[in-house]
């Protein structure tokens, strides 16, 4: 069965493996989700489910989603996020998704939106080289430098690395591993770093790698 549910990341911290070694994880409060609504071939084109994560008050909500909610029996939700699945059987509208449908072992991949940080430069943005600040190279050692020829293209071709915004963006981070559930209050302890701030919203599903 494909498995992957909604959460929140919590922070990071460590704790020790059975040899006694330091693992650092990051704590992410999984579900409970509900399954709000379920696709089919039949009447949508593809197989799907969809789950809500987060409770939200009714009056928060606009009456198309009142009406999405209503139409399923399932309590107003924060978050909402479709999950293609090669088989639904094993989903229905109404379940409830919680932090056990993971084992420690899983491999998982994780999403989220990386940390907003602004207008940034070359060198933080790409990685770019600073210049030499030796010899008159002036104040123009953190500078992108050249970006393409006057004549021909007589243009900057489409993707040129340069200066902008960073961050901010949806981030998949592959083949992660589960190292503790703790089913009893929703948590999952993930290997490594994952992205986005505290209390930004992840979605944890099986990877995709081999």
């Amino acid at each position: 069965m494909q498995k992957a549910i909604i959460g929140k990341k919590i922070g990071m911290t460590q704790i020790f493996d059975e040899k006694g070694n330091v693992v650092p994880v990051t704590v992410v409060e999984a579900g409970p989700c509900v399954v709000s609504m379920k696709k089919t071939v039949e009447n949508d084109g593809y197989a799907a489910v969809q789950l809500g994560f987060g409770d939200l008050k009714p009056h928060k909500v606009n009456k198309p989603m009142a009406g999405h909610f209503a139409k399923n029996n399932v309590a107003p939700k924060r978050t909402l996020r479709e999950f293609r699945f090669e088989n639904t059987d094993a989903y229905n509208v109404g379940d409830v998704v919680k932090a056990d449908v993971f084992a420690a072992g899983d491999k998982i991949d994780v999403t989220g939106t990386s940390k907003g940080k602004g207008y940034a430069g070359v060198i933080k943005r790409w990685n770019f080289q600073r210049l030499k600040e030796t010899h008159g190279s002036g104040p123009v050692a953190r500078h992108g430098g050249s970006i393409g020829a006057c004549s021909d293209p007589s243009r900057v071709w489409k993707g040129k690395k340069m200066a902008g915004h960073l961050g901010a963006e949806k981030v998949t981070v592959q083949n992660l591993a589960i190292v503790k559930v703790d089913a009893e209050n929703n948590l999952i302890a993930i290997k490594g770093a994952i992205p986005g701030p505290n209390g930004g919203t992840v979605v944890i599903k099986d990877t995709c790698k081999a």
